[in-house]
């Protein structure tokens, strides 16, 4: 198996990397309910689902390998489709309450049912998938149609047989944790100890245990006295991937603060805080908020910490507090647009970040349907795009440039023709292999790397 099937850095250009499917309309206006808002690959990445902002999910299952081509591994396809979260109303606050689907998390798999946990701004509720391509006939009791038979016309007794049936994908409701926030949720996190998941919203972080749905326990609460005096809100939040007891979490003014369990029942003194001095010849009226972070993972390896603010993506070493161990730039172009970016509210989007299986390779997302990767060993970075016009099935991606003025290169796009209404906020790297899933606007996006591709 070669490096980059394993997930290993994207190789010599890291634009090796094709269409490999791509699901969605080509519509001129896209409806607003149907724009992703969330993408997650399973533990294994055999499974992927989407939420979106019409409160549906949407799992796509990757075809197993075929007897005639045994290693060809087919696309993913739909699976399952349900309606997740409603549009609901708070009566005590005269407020609507949004279907959106925040966040999509996968429970590692203990049997042959699979579960998620999705949440909207309030509700989170956990799923059961399972698969039935079997049903019993035969009943003593009951006939075809399931109705009680008249008990004087049983005269004799059979034992019901299983028959085989088309395949039924069932997704049933097993829990729905309410009334835990109040404000929006941000962030969920399933413990490695497979038995708790903590939920994050502005203010506060909520521990609770899987079969438990009528309480839960705060282990982090930054709302001030007066609200008046609140300087910054929480972001974003996950477990540590081995330790059961360490979570960190990320605030709006750009820290991090790793919190150990064991120390207290309520974690508001934090274990350690991770934060990078503010240059001050960079100073300036957006300086706080382009450097709120807006997502923050631990590497699969649980050393590393990658997190993303407006303009960079930084690695932060756990046992480093004082600065990231690497900083990278995604758009630095857009330094000299933040009034504008200011001006249509683009400046408050919120991008997510990804590791590969590897934790060698990082991608984000940014405007124009780019899509950054850098490559932590060769140091070298590549802008790809996500679009339809561009991306031919099977064909290697052309790295993209963007230029700030001055002389201009073929294919070049200047940073004035940029579209920010089209954005990569989502974005999933499959666990073990070169596989990325990159949600942009109505449409799923997922790219594979032209090793992978070749010997499917």
């Amino acid at each position: 198996m070669s490096q980059k099937q394993a997930g290993g850095p994207p190789g010599e250009s890291a634009g090796d990397w094709c269409l490999y499917q791509l699901n969605g309309a080509a519509e001129l206006e896209v409806s607003e309910a149907d724009i992703i808002s969330t993408v997650e690959f399973n533990h294994t990445g055999e499974l992927l689902a989407t939420g979106d902002k019409g409160g549906r999910v949407v799992i796509f299952q990757r075809e197993p390998e075929s007897k005639n081509e045994p290693y060809s591994q087919g696309e993913y396809n739909v699976y399952s489709t349900f309606q997740s979260h409603e549009p609901e109303f708070d009566y005590l606050k005269s407020l609507e309450i949004e279907e959106k689907i925040n966040k999509i998390k996968w429970l590692p798999q203990q049997n042959a049912a699979h579960s998620l946990l999705s949440t909207n701004d309030k509700t989170i509720k956990l799923w059961k998938i399972t698969e039935r391509d079997k049903r019993p006939e035969g009943y003593n009791l009951k006939d075809e149609e399931g109705k009680l038979k008249d008990l004087s016309t049983v005269t004799s007794l059979q034992v019901p047989v299983l028959k085989p049936m088309d395949l039924m994908v069932e997704v049933t409701p097993r829990r729905i944790f309410a009334n835990g926030h109040t404000y929006h949720v941000n962030s969920i996190s399933v413990n490695s100890d497979c038995e708790t998941y903590m939920s994050a919203d502005d203010l506060r972080i909520n521990l609770w245990h899987l079969a438990i749905t009528d309480r839960s326990f705060n282990i982090v609460d930054i709302k001030p006295a007066n609200m008046e005096d609140l300087t910054e809100v929480i972001t974003a939040s996950e477990f540590h991937p081995h330790h059961c007891n360490l979570f960190v979490y990320s605030s709006s003014k750009g820290s991090l603060r790793l919190c150990d369990m064991r120390a207290s029942a309520l974690c508001d003194k934090h274990s350690k805080l991770y934060e990078e001095p503010e240059d001050p010849s960079n100073r300036s009226f957006f300086s706080e908020i382009i450097s709120s972070v807006s997502d923050v993972k631990f590497s699969h390896s649980g050393r590393y910490m990658l997190t993303r603010d407006y303009l960079t993506v930084k690695v932060w070493d756990l046992n480093m507090e004082t600065k990231p161990v690497e900083t990278y730039q995604v758009h630095d172009y857009l330094r000299s647009k933040l009034c504008s970016l200011y001006e249509n509210d683009c400046i408050f989007d919120k991008f997510e970040c990804a590791w590969n299986g590897s934790d060698s390779v990082i991608m984000t997302g940014a405007y124009n349907n780019f899509f950054r990767m850098f490559d932590r060993n060769t140091k070298r970075d590549v802008t790809l795009e996500a679009s339809r016009e561009s991306s031919k099935p099977r064909a290697i991606l052309k790295p993209r440039r963007v230029c700030v003025g001055g002389k201009r290169r073929k294919d070049d796009i200047s940073v004035d023709s940029l579209d920010f209404t089209k954005k990569i906020l989502h974005t999933a790297w499959h666990p073990t292999e070169n596989i990325i899933a990159i949600a942009a606007t109505n449409n799923l996006y997922i790219f594979q790397d032209k090793v992978n591709s070749e010997m499917h």
